[in-house]
């Protein structure tokens, strides 16, 4: 017999339902075996607290209706759901119903062998089901001989009866019963990591880590677009019928988890890795009818007349993300709805909004508004970086992204070579990979006819290295169709703390100091094939990388001058996200079902500020879920401590008060964190987007989403000019004696390192379907060049390198960062204010062949676009600048190389090479700075050719300065790299730092940096006359010059890089002699002037018996 027990006073009746004691239950009703630590979701008890209670229509007074909202919380997280009697009375007789199974299961041998004993027989089975399992509920055990059976209670047997009474009061009364029945079965930790439970409340092994972001909804949804996953059970029909054929259409049962920025499809609630992940990314403006901008999920009509007249209107939804679409398959209407309304608020709503183009219409929004732990360092020239970069592999506890145009694994980060044999790039790979830690490589496969990297050398290399280092290579151009453009991002980024980017790749050559030596004989800083110059030669193989491509004693090495930075916080997970999509699109084309090379998913920025008020750090140490369940059986039964009275069943027997009439048109999952430590040892604090309810306030940053929102910093700086008195001694000893904050560095490498401090930081990027999956090419990185310059005060200071560019009507060249050049300019002139661009390229394009050579035809077309920008024809800045300003046009803007020299070993020759310039930055009006791997051409900016990323760092610290002769407050990480690199390239000591603090005066742009390029360019002239050389016009004349010095030197490099061993001059008549050194010694630095003559009569173009003439020119422009 049922026996009745009142729960909750106040007159109202609750019956707490059992069943009649069983002899093998009544000391306990779950004699389970515990499940293990590793299938658990809840390491302590949730709470649960009922908010309200309500019914769709007061007129209806079955109890079985009422619907609870009931607010769960664990550790820092908080979420909503709406559960109605029903729910709870099933969930109640799923429980007992496993109790009973494992009961059972437990007792079967013994069962058996009674059965034996009394003649029945062996094989009888003794428990068998013909039914099916309701959908609701997931089998426990994937034994084949045993099927669940439900065994029903007496008490369920009885009619609930309804008693009248006012309906507010026994609101009440049903809230206080249904909480007192929330808080016994919430009160045992087994029974809450029960998969009915954890199914009830939504949860599952990605609910609580904090690195995935709040928990949003969850649940168990339909997918046709997985392979089949492999199963005991035959998956559950669409139809209680077998033999038709609508249910043969492969839909299988998954678990959907939506977090912020990506809904990702489990096998199971417990199992954490996923079968697909969708990350939200931006979406068209328009779906093409007019209708405004396109959904990320929208409900869908079933297109199967047969379903549907079975399955009563069942409805779909489509999440169409990128060029993916999938559908998916809910029980009912109603949840169809509450998942596209989940799924639209978590990729649309702001801050992130990712499926929104935030400002220049990049896919992630500025970060470091508030502290929260936005940072940003950089870093000058390769071995800064790469010390750096080594350092942060050596700390990695979790996993390593690594994404590049050129990785090699035999490359040293720390030199001289010898002393670091550690220090390679595979050995310190293989050391993390043997202690756990995931590496995940990206590499561009390159098309071999026109590039020598040899891809598929380093990823056998990088393979061979432990089976923890996985490797992507991409695209395949056969199938993509994909052939001219490639991945240019640089990226390193580790465990999701700090992040590298700029345009150092992990390659040869790009190692490189301050100093930028020409020589390595013997070898210590540069062994093998990184003893590198592309004007000489490329190696046809990389197999031997410890054998010398150039010989030393005669061919000088390429300087290579670059800029990388390091990023901290939201920032960084923003460049993770990238690399995250990039991946999961590499995946799903090149090796969809090899399950060693998974799916990733995006980590969340433990910070939304922007609307939710809130300024605290939220930078939580990400826990390997994939790792620590990778391999773990899932035991899932109940302690064999849990009682019977753990789960009583209360059904209230008077009918509702209708608290909340619309209720049940809420969301039916809505989220919020409480603001309390994440773990016992941690004092960090969580801040997550309310519920979807609640209003949303407007995000402190105007124009959210507008490519060419103001940069709020510059107004600030503008109006504080006031400076104290002995300004500058503060600056130098500031500069001088810089903190370095959490650098990874020596303190010996003053000047190439800076500050590590809370910046502004907005990650930008140019991808497209072909390269990143993306269903709308994104092109931010140009759009904030061209609002960057547009909004420039004083000076913009660039070093690239490419700069071609097109002005406004030009229609083969169509980035527009030369038309923004030109109108600001235009703009300062007839305002008659000082307004400086200075540009910093290389002298060559850095590519094999002399430049007479028949094989050289893309180093003259390349030098062709320059030209056409710069100066040649009625495309080009001066040309245009010249005909309104006049001579003029050199105060406005100019153009500048970099130049080294050296032995090429003790006694050897003197030798020279240009240092290439592979840098890509802008530092504007010393407050903002944009560093990435975009080249200023259309193959980088246009978005939809080569892919790449780059961040805009807007300074927040600021410290005293001047501008145009007046005090003025700078940005400390923009002004301490103009510092650094000019310094570099004027060869200024640290206290000559004040000849260059104010960068616009005449003092400086004239007395020091454009003298100082003239001077070191007529030296060099006079001891190398090297090639280019503004007195070479054309082809004819650089034979006959190459003509000259090889006769006089016997050999030369192939630029006329070696100098005589004796200088000749006139002094007064009389001839004197010289050493080269002796002359190169007044030499300053690195600067030297852009030869805007050079090769001024020639046409640089391809002709028809050149192969390149056949290329399309979108190649090199």
């Amino acid at each position: 017999m049922a026996s009745e027990e009142g729960v909750s006073g106040a007159g109202a009746r609750y019956i707490q339902m059992q069943s009649e004691p069983m002899p093998s239950m009544i000391s306990s009703f779950l004699s389970f075996r515990q499940s293990p630590e590793s299938t658990r979701i809840f390491e302590e008890l949730p709470k649960a607290t009922i908010v309200s209670v309500s019914r769709p229509d007061a007129s209806d007074i079955s109890p079985m209706l009422l619907s609870y909202t009931i607010e769960f919380r664990y550790q820092q997280f908080k979420w909503r759901l709406i559960r109605k009697a029903s729910h709870v009375f099933y969930l109640h007789f799923a429980l007992k119903k496993r109790a009973i199974i494992e009961e059972i299961h437990e007792k079967q041998e013994q069962v058996k062998e009674w059965l034996q004993n009394i003649g029945i027989g062996e094989h009888t089975a003794v428990v068998h089901d013909d039914d099916e399992p309701d959908e609701e509920t997931v089998p426990l055990h994937h034994d084949e001989s045993v099927k669940n059976r439900d065994v029903p209670s007496s008490a369920a047997l009885p009619i609930i009866r309804p008693a009248l009474g006012r309906q507010h009061s026994v609101s009440d009364r049903a809230k206080v019963a249904m909480q007192g029945y929330l808080n016994l079965f919430l009160g045992n930790l087994d029974i809450v990591n029960s998969r009915e439970v954890c199914k009830f409340l939504e949860v599952s092994k990605l609910s609580f880590s904090p690195e995935y972001g709040p928990k949003l909804k969850e649940d168990y949804v339909m997918v046709k677009h997985l392979p089949k996953i492999p199963k005991d059970d035959d998956i559950k029909k669409c139809c209680p019928c077998h033999w038709l054929s609508c249910c043969n259409d492969n839909w299988q049962k998954v678990w959907a988890v939506l977090k912020p920025g990506f809904l990702a499809l489990l096998e199971d609630p417990f199992n954490p890795q996923p079968l697909d992940i969708i990350v939200f990314d931006l979406l068209p403006a328009s779906d093409g009818n007019g209708e405004g901008r396109l959904s990320l999920a929208k409900e869908i009509k079933e297109r199967n007349p047969l379903r549907h007249a079975l399955k009563n209107n069942r409805k779909f939804l489509k999440v169409t993300c990128g060029n993916r679409s999938i559908r998916l398959r809910a029980k009912s209407s109603a949840k169809v709805k509450d998942w596209v309304a989940a799924i639209n608020d978590a990729g649309l709503r702001p801050p992130e909004g990712w499926c929104h183009p935030h400002r220049f219409g990049s896919f992630a929004p500025p970060r470091g508004l508030i502290d929260d732990g936005s940072l940003a360092q950089w870093f000058v020239d390769g071995r800064a970086a790469f010390e750096a970069i080594a350092s942060a592999i050596e700390e990695a506890k979790s996993e390593i992204f690594i994404c590049g145009w050129w990785v090699c694994p035999e490359l040293y980060l720390r030199r001289p070579f010898q002393s670091h044999a550690s220090s390679r790039l595979d050995a310190l790979l293989e050391a993390k990979a043997k202690q756990g830690v995931q590496i995940y490589i990206l590499l561009y496969k390159e098309f071999a006819l026109a590039l020598k990297i040899n891809s598929v050398y380093s990823k056998r290399k990088f393979l061979s290295i432990h089976e923890n280092v996985k490797v992507l290579r991409y695209p395949d151009h056969f199938s993509t169709g994909v052939y001219l453009w490639s991945h240019h991002e640089k990226l390193v980024i580790v465990d999701y703390q700090i992040c590298f980017i700029g345009g150092l790749d992990l390659c040869f050559g790009r190692y490189d100091t301050s100093e930028h030596k020409v020589g390595d004989q013997p070898p210590l800083i540069w062994p093998g094939k990184d003893y590198y110059n592309p004007r000489e030669s490329e190696p046809n193989s990389w197999e031997d990388t410890m054998k010398d491509e150039l010989d030393r004693g005669k061919y000088p090495r390429m300087p290579w001058h670059d800029v990388h930075c390091a990023l901290w916080g939201p920032p960084c997970r923003d460049v993770a996200r990238h690399f995250v999509q990039r991946w999961n699109y590499a995946k799903r084309n090149k090796a969809p079902n090899e399950q060693a090379i998974p799916l990733l998913m995006p980590q969340h920025h433990m910070v939304i500020p922007h609307y939710m008020g809130m300024s605290r750090e939220m930078d939580v140490e990400k826990k390997n879920v994939e790792n620590k369940y990778k391999d773990s059986k899932q035991i899932d039964s109940f302690s064999s401590r849990s009682s019977f009275q753990d789960i009583p069943l209360l059904l209230p027997q008077e009918p509702d008060g209708l608290d909340s009439p619309n209720e049940e048109s809420k969301l039916n999952s809505s989220v919020d964190l409480l603001d309390q430590p994440t773990r016992a040892n941690k004092s960090i604090s969580f801040s997550f987007r309310k519920s979807k309810t609640e209003p949303v306030l407007d995000m402190p940053m105007k124009g959210f989403v507008d490519d060419l929102d103001t940069l709020d910093l510059k107004g600030k700086m503008s109006s504080d000019v006031m400076a104290q008195p002995g300004m500058r001694m503060s600056h130098r000893e500031w500069w001088e004696t810089q903190e370095r904050g959490n650098q990874v560095l020596s303190a010996d490498e003053t000047g190439q390192v800076g500050p590590c401090i809370p910046c502004r930081c907005q990650v930008i990027r140019s991808v497209s379907q072909w390269s990143a999956g993306t269903s709308q090419v994104e092109d931010s990185t140009h759009n904030a060049y061209c609002s960057l310059i547009e909004k420039a005060e004083h000076f913009i200071y660039i070093e690239n390198q490419f700069f071609i560019s097109g002005l406004s009507g030009d229609e083969i060249i169509r980035n527009r960062v030369l038309e923004a050049l030109y109108r600001r300019i235009m703009r300062a002139y007839n305002d008659k204010k000082c307004f400086r661009v200075i540009i910093v390229i290389p002298l060559l394009p850095g590519f094999q062949g002399g430049l007479d050579d028949g094989g050289a035809a893309s180093v003259r077309a390349i030098m062709h676009w320059q030209y056409r920008t710069i100066c040649r024809g009625n495309n080009s800045i001066l040309q245009n600048l010249y005909e309104v300003i006049g001579p003029k046009t050199r105060d406005y803007i100019s153009f500048y190389g970099l130049r080294s020299y050296g032995r090429l070993f003790d006694g050897g020759p003197v030798a020279s090479s240009q240092v290439y310039v592979h840098s890509k930055i802008m530092i504007v009006d010393d407050c903002t700075t944009l560093i990435g791997s975009a080249n200023i051409n259309d193959r980088s900016l246009l978005g939809s050719r080569d892919s790449e990323i780059g961040v805009l760092i807007e300074d927040k610290e600021l410290t005293d300065s001047y501008m145009g002769g007046r005090p003025r407050k700078a940005g400390k990480f923009a002004h301490s790299l103009r510092l650094s690199l000019w310094s570099e390239h004027l060869g200024l000591r640290g206290g000559e730092i004040d000849q260059i603090n104010d960068p616009v005066v005449d003092s400086t742009y004239r007395d020091v940096w454009m003298a100082t390029a003239k001077t070191n360019s007529a030296i060099y002239q006079d001891v190398f006359s090297c090639i280019p050389s503004d007195l070479i016009h054309s082809r004819a004349a650089m034979r006959q010059h190459m003509a000259i010095w090889k006769e006089k030197l016997g050999h030369t490099s192939i630029d006329l890089g070696l100098a005589p061993t004796k200088l000749e001059s006139y002094d007064n008549g009389d001839m004197k002699t010289i050493e080269p050194m002796e002359r190169l010694e007044a030499v300053k630095g690195h600067l030297v002037s852009f030869p805007l003559d050079f090769m001024c009569t020639e046409d640089l173009r391809p002709v028809f018996n050149e192969s390149e003439y056949y290329a399309s020119p979108q190649v090199f422009h």
